[in-house]
C-alpha cells in the first residue's frame, strides 16, 4: 500500500486553515526579505536619501505584516466547520 493510499484512508482531524495560514505566511516573509535586501542596496548608493528611503521600508513592512496578520486571523472568521 502506498503512502497516499495510506494518508487518503486514515482519518485527519483539524483544520485546513491553519495550512492554508502556513502557506500564506510565505507570501510576506519572501515579500520583507526584499523589501530590506533593496532598502539596503539603496542606502548604500545613495546615502543622502536615507530618510525617504527609511520611510518607505517601513510602510512596505507594515503591508507586508498586514497581509500575514490578515492570514491569521481569516481561519478563525471563517471556520471550515
Amino acid at each position: 500500500m502506498s503512502a497516499l493510499q495510506t494518508l487518503a484512508e486514515s482519518n485527519i482531524q483539524g483544520n485546513l486553515g491553519s495550512i492554508g495560514y502556513g502557506l500564506a505566511a510565505i507570501g510576506p516573509g519572501v515579500g520583507v526579505g526584499i523589501i530590506f535586501g533593496n532598502g539596503t542596496q539603496a542606502l548604500a548608493r545613495q546615502p543622502e536619501a536615507a530618510g525617504l528611503i527609511r520611510a518607505n521600508q517601513i510602510l512596505g513592512f507594515v503591508l507586508c505584516e498586514a497581509l500575514a496578520l490578515i492570514g491569521l486571523v481569516m481561519p478563525f472568521v471563517y471556520p471550515t466547520s
